[in-house]
This record gives structure tokens, C-alpha cells and sequence, in this order.
């Protein structure tokens, strides 16, 4: 199988995460998918942020789902980049796309908008909220659908399987051989996040993972048995 490059939230190691550059680089660099975060704006606009508040990200402050997409507009971004909406970024590059839903409320708005532009096969929606997982599965059967998880045990299996993701996204700092085996015994994959060393991407080729989600392009191209 095809061990995946995942680009994280563009390649915010080397650009403003988050944002048309770094997607835009992302997809230059050849990384093999681009992810990328949901939330929901006050008037109901996908808009890309990881944060629930634009504090840390832009030169603004408050609550991206208390403001308007016109308002999200205004703000610095990194390097005078705007805050996009999913799609403007469906739009700028060529790569699959895979969509964290951070806001649950927004997994019904992406699945219109997947449906209205038929990205079912190009993009890939994950979380770390089961019922948002659960309910994309619903609204799109077709869809691919992954649950994230930073702190899990065994259990985050039986937890996939009940959402009807086909893909567990982890923690690689808390990953083990024997939850990867079990894992791809039940027949999901199984990639690693966030992976951005050498010695974490050995890692995770001895694990036998499916993929790696990294802050910086270099990776991709970091021999699989360096000398």
C-alpha cells in the first residue's frame, strides 16, 4: 500500500498555517494529501482555522463562529494571507483534501457543499468528535471518514468501527505495534500525526503505518532507510 505524506494544515513549518500559501506550497512540494481544519463562521461559512478563536492565528481577537466571514476577512492571517473558506482551498490545489471538522455543527454544512461540488472521492473528513464522524457517515456513506485522537487506549478501535471511520489519525507519541496490528486487523488505517523527524518518521515505517501528517514538505523526501 501507498505510504501517504500528509500535509499539516498546509506545511505550517515553513508557512502560515492554515492558509492559501501554505496550501499552495503544500501542493508544489508533492505532499500526497493537504489537511486542513473546520469551523463554522456566525453567517455559516466553512472557514479553514484550527483554533475555535483567531487569537493565536491572525491579528485579531474572539470567537470564529461569533464572526461574520466578512469580518474573519479582515485579518492578518501570517505574511498579509486571508482567512480562506474550504472552497477557496478545493479551488487552489490539485492534492485530496482531508477536511478535520473541529466545529461538529459543521459537519452538515460540508456535507452540502461536498455533495454540491461532488468531492465525495477527493476528500477525506475526519475528527475528534465521534458523532461528527458518525453523522458525515450518515449524510455521505460514500464519503471517507477517519477519528482523530491525541489520548486513546485500545478502546479508540471499537470507537472508529462504531463511527464507521475507515481511518484512525493518532498521536504517534502514544501509538503502539499492537493497537497498528489490531487496528489493521479490523481493517482500518492507521496514520500518525505529527511526524516531523526522521527518527519519528523510522518510527512509523517499522510500525507499518499507512501515513504520517507533517509540519514541513522536507520529509516527503527523507529516505525510508537512511544510511
Amino acid at each position: 500500500m501507498t505510504f501517504l505524506t500528509i500535509g499539516h494544515r498546509g506545511v505550517m513549518g515553513v508557512e502560515p498555517e492554515n492558509t492559501l500559501r501554505s496550501f499552495v506550497r503544500a501542493d508544489r512540494e508533492g505532499l500526497d494529501v493537504i489537511e486542513l481544519d473546520l469551523h463554522l463562521s456566525k453567517d455559516g461559512a466553512l472557514v479553514v482555522m484550527h483554533d475555535a478563536e483567531v487569537d493565536r492565528t491572525t491579528d485579531g481577537s474572539g470567537r470564529v463562529r461569533d464572526l461574520t466571514l466578512a469580518e474573519l476577512r479582515e485579518l492578518d492571517a501570517g505574511q498579509g494571507e486571508r482567512v480562506p473558506v474550504f472552497e477557496e482551498v478545493v479551488d487552489a490545489v490539485k492534492a485530496p483534501i482531508q477536511a478535520e471538522i473541529k466545529d461538529a455543527a459543521a459537519a452538515r454544512a460540508l456535507a452540502d457543499v461536498l455533495t454540491e461540488r461532488d468531492l465525495t472521492d477527493r476528500v477525506e473528513v475526519i475528527s475528534f468528535h465521534d458523532e461528527a464522524v458518525a453523522e458525515m457517515a450518515t449524510l455521505l456513506p460514500d464519503v471517507r471518514t477517519g477519528l482523530v485522537a491525541s489520548r486513546y487506549g485500545l478502546d479508540v478501535i471499537d470507537r472508529a468501527l462504531a463511527a464507521e471511520a475507515g481511518l484512525l489519525a493518532l498521536n504517534i507519541r502514544r501509538l503502539t505495534l499492537e493497537l497498528v496490528d489490531r487496528a489493521h486487523a479490523a481493517d482500518l488505517r492507521v496514520t500518525a500525526w505529527t511526524v516531523n523527524t526522521p527518527e519519528h518518521l523510522q518510527v512509523a515505517h517499522g510500525m507499518d503505518l499507512d501515513g504520517i501528517t507533517t509540519d514541513y514538505p522536507e520529509l516527503k523526501n527523507t529516505p525510508r532507510d537512511p544510511a
